[in-house]
């Protein structure tokens, strides 16, 4: 199983090279970062984890940006979104986005989404939050479209384009969609228009049966990227069938950080 590190690349805090440069020297695999456009003051959606929500999800910076600075700060570590919010996004230039990353940075890009949880937040995008998940599958179809043919073209409710050309194509080929959630239905999201999972559910038995009901359902071996394990539950996490465990760090200042770094070696 490979291991990565994730967290909230904030503006006062570390910045995503040193993290990245940090990350690959400590022997890790990957390093993936939350995307949040911004926060609505209104505080209308509850925040999932309970209590307050955190000012780092309100001081992020643009995922892209950050990812670029973190491909070039290094030379193997895989870089990526855990997840993009891609109900957010214009899915044509979010496809050139992650297609140009991917080529500059020689194929290390790792592209997880989510629909998300911030009605209001959505609602500024013009994102209506109860069609959120149909709003997803179509901009991810669209985006893997985009990717795999020359003239793509595609027309569904919420996403409708004729032939276009657009360049660059990704260097992996395919380029795998890791569809993010725990929720019933993400089985059928991952089936029908995803490459692979990321799962956050703290109960690590409940994994092992998902992930073993996901590939029993696909006949075959789906990736799986957990988000959230811990240096104490990483065999646990492997035993359970993940592919790549995701140890979130908090968001701090750089020497705190570098300090906080787990030792996998």
């Amino acid at each position: 199983m490979d291991v990565g590190l994730a967290y909230f690349p904030t503006d006062d805090g570390i910045d995503p090279a040193t993290l990245a440069r940090a990350a690959e020297e400590h022997g890790y695999e990957s390093l993936c970062i939350a995307e949040h456009t911004h926060i609505p003051t209104s505080r209308e959606s509850p925040y999932p984890g309970g209590g307050e929500l955190p000012r780092k999800y309100f001081h992020t910076h643009e995922s892209w940006v950050a990812l670029a600075y973190m491909a070039a700060a290094t030379e193997r570590l895989k870089i990526g979104t855990s997840v993009s919010l891609v109900v957010e996004h214009d899915p044509i230039l979010l496809a050139k986005q992650v297609a140009s990353l991917d080529r500059l940075s020689g194929g290390r890009v790792i592209f997880g989404v989510g629909a998300g949880w911030n009605r209001e937040e959505m609602r500024n995008h013009g994102t209506d939050f109860d069609r959120r998940f149909g709003i997803m599958r179509e901009k991810v179809e669209a985006i893997k479209a985009i990717w795999s043919q020359d003239e793509p073209e595609y027309h569904g409710r919420y996403v409708d384009f004729d032939p276009i050309w657009c360049w660059p194509k990704p260097v992996q080929s395919p380029l795998p969609v890791y569809i993010g959630g725990n929720g019933p239905k993400v089985h059928d999201r991952v089936l029908r228009y995803g490459d692979g999972w990321t799962p956050n559910m703290k109960d690590l038995g409940e994994l092992r049966e998902r992930v073993a009901e996901l590939r029993e359902r696909a006949g075959g071996h789906v990736p799986v990227t957990y988000y959230g394990a811990t240096p104490e539950t990483l065999d646990t996490v492997a035993e359970a069938g993940a592919d790549r465990a995701l140890i979130v760090i908090e968001s701090a200042p750089e020497a705190e950080v570098l300090a906080s770094i787990p030792s996998i070696r």
